[in-house]
């Protein structure tokens, strides 16, 4: 199966090279994250981020939202990345965004990231649902999978974007498998998020990218 044997190619190279950035998992496949400094990436609010010890760290020192985004657009991808919460954190992967620092303004699809359990970890929310400014919930995984999730610890995350078919595994497990059928937006942004409210705490690695629309490279 391709999604278990990206993750079974990615992660003793991670083990063994944690000093050092991954070697891609397979070709086609690229490394957002250099490891060393935010190159290709630009700040989205007044948050705190920041390279330690080869991972990006998130901390909220305000009230607001914060973004971290590519500085590219993507259309049809495959991204895996490790994030780990040092916080009872809300955060997320946005995709197929304009993110702004006014998030009830932006369109976005989110995937959810949580630090506790119940809290619908792997599942989408956006700005899709009608009436609803700043978005709603699109899908929950099963209840059965709440456990998936790893509090305090490394996580391993797998986002398929393929047209308006969405694929997201966590832990090598599917979380959801979900088909919008009359998409609103199809290109954007990819963005890591601290949520508003203050108090956040966010870390993330090894963030490779398949551009399944341009290619490696381009």
């Amino acid at each position: 199966m391709f999604e278990m044997s990206l993750r079974a190619l990615l992660l003793p190279a991670v083990l063994s090279l944690a000093a050092q950035p991954p070697p891609a998992p397979g070709p086609g496949w690229v490394l957002l994250f250099n490891g060393k400094d935010l190159s290709g990436w630009k700040t989205v609010g007044k948050e705190r981020w920041v390279v330690e010890n080869g991972t990006i760290f998130g901390e909220a020192i305000t009230k607001g939202d914060g973004f971290l985004k590519t500085e590219k657009t993507y259309k049809d991808f495959h991204i895996f990345l490790r994030y780990r919460c040092e916080a009872d954190t809300n955060s997320g992967l946005f995709y197929h965004t304009d993110v702004t620092e006014d998030i009830s303004q932006i369109r976005f699809i989110q995937v959810e990231i949580d630090n506790r359990i119940n809290s619908h970890t792997g599942g989408l929310h956006g700005d899709r649902v009608p009436g609803q400014p700043g978005g709603g919930w699109i899908v929950w995984p099963a209840p059965d999978k709440a456990g998936v999730m790893r509090p305090w610890d490394w996580n391993d995350m797998l986002v398929m974007v393929e047209g308006n078919r969405t694929r997201v595994y966590l832990n090598g497990v599917r979380m959801i498998d979900f088909t919008y059928p009359n998409p609103r937006n199809t290109d954007g942004v990819i963005a890591l998020q601290l949520h508003s409210g203050g108090g956040g705490k966010m870390r993330f690695k090894d963030i490779f990218l398949r551009d399944l629309t341009r290619g490696p490279g381009r």
